[in-house]
């Protein structure tokens, strides 16, 4: 029987690079063996979602989401909830692309994206589910919410991740700390902090040193809080973040694997956002479900070992000795 594609398309991301290539595009999921068609998204709510669920109840093999995190977010919510689910394929075209370059997609070449699917190389990974709704690359409360809110989508696309630059420098000033309650795995959190990110890949907002032990199968969420809200000491730890994920073993932040948590705000309201967007207020649930999605990466790329949780305990133990003697 004749598999089938569909490539769900968002026609106003990337400068409308996907529009100018979708003949080609097409093309290469042909060549890979699949009956291949297309459908842009339009200004309807949840049009991309629908979309996906749509073809996914019709028995197609395969669904293609080519945009930003935002198109490949509301795919994802389509076909994740349910029993049988295509495979999935991404060709970013957004701002950041996130999930794209924990997948090591090329970004900046829709057709070469497409032709990552050539290489028949898939794999079984991870998503978040937040109550009733999935997020394939971050979920969190705190600033967070702010930065990626208030830049307006027409800043985005022309600007791209400087937009998100420009804003985040102006947030830094207003930056206040909420309080929080935080229940996972085999600890508790109660107290005053600016954030708390649920990471299931490597970048976030494009950097890529954020969560340096990042795995994408291990029903594991990476877990982090950050207790400070003073603006020297937070760019003090994007500094260790840029310098190669020294941020892990800092006092002024809780890293940890967990596969659930449930946040509650004490006393101020707490957004929710889920891969860039407001996903709801706390309080919420979250859980990891492990390989629950099959997508296609390319896999000669990513790195085969990663810095284990293990190495990352064990280096905190040897740094807290260190510290005790001097």
């Amino acid at each position: 029987m004749q598999k089938r594609a569909r490539v769900i398309y968002n026609p106003t991301s990337g400068r409308e690079a996907l529009k100018q290539n979708m003949i080609d595009i097409l093309g290469v999921f042909e060549k890979a063996g699949f009956e291949t068609s297309a459908y842009a998204t339009t200004p309807k709510p949840f049009s991309a979602r629908d979309e996906a669920k749509r073809v996914s109840l019709a028995g197609f093999d395969l669904v293609v989401a080519a945009g930003g995190d935002g198109t490949i977010n509301e795919i994802i919510n389509g076909i994740a909830p349910l029993e049988k689910r295509p495979q999935l394929a991404i060709i970013p075209a957004g701002t950041t692309n996130d999930f794209a370059r924990a997948l090591h997609i090329p970004r900046e070449n829709p057709v070469a994206a497409a032709k990552i699917v050539l290489k028949k190389q898939n794999f079984k990974m991870d998503i978040g589910k937040a109550a009733n709704k999935y997020f394939v690359n971050i979920a969190g409360g705190g600033l967070l919410t702010e930065l990626t809110y208030d830049v307006p989508s027409e800043l985005k696309t022309i600007f791209g991740y400087l937009a998100y630059l420009v804003r985040g420098a102006e947030l830094l000033p207003r930056i206040k700390p909420i309080d929080m309650d935080l229940e996972y795995d085999g600890g508790h959190f109660k107290g005053k902090a600016s954030m708390f990110l649920l990471a299931m890949t490597n970048s976030i907002g494009g950097l890529e040193q954020i969560v340096p032990d990042a795995r994408l199968d291990d029903g594991n969420f990476t877990m982090i809080i950050v207790k400070t809200s003073n603006i020297v000491e937070i760019v003090q730890l994007l500094a260790k973040v840029i310098s190669g994920g020294r941020h892990i073993n800092d006092p002024r932040i809780i890293y940890t694997k967990t596969s659930k948590l449930i946040a509650n705000p004490i006393k101020d309201k707490m957004q929710i956002n889920l891969d860039g967007e407001y996903g709801g207020d706390a309080p919420m649930t979250f859980k990891d479900l492990k390989q629950h999605i099959e997508v296609y990466a390319n896999m000669d790329e990513m790195p085969t070992k990663s810095i284990s949780y293990d190495e990352v305990k064990v280096e905190k133990k040897f740094i807290d000795k260190v510290d005790k003697l001097s």
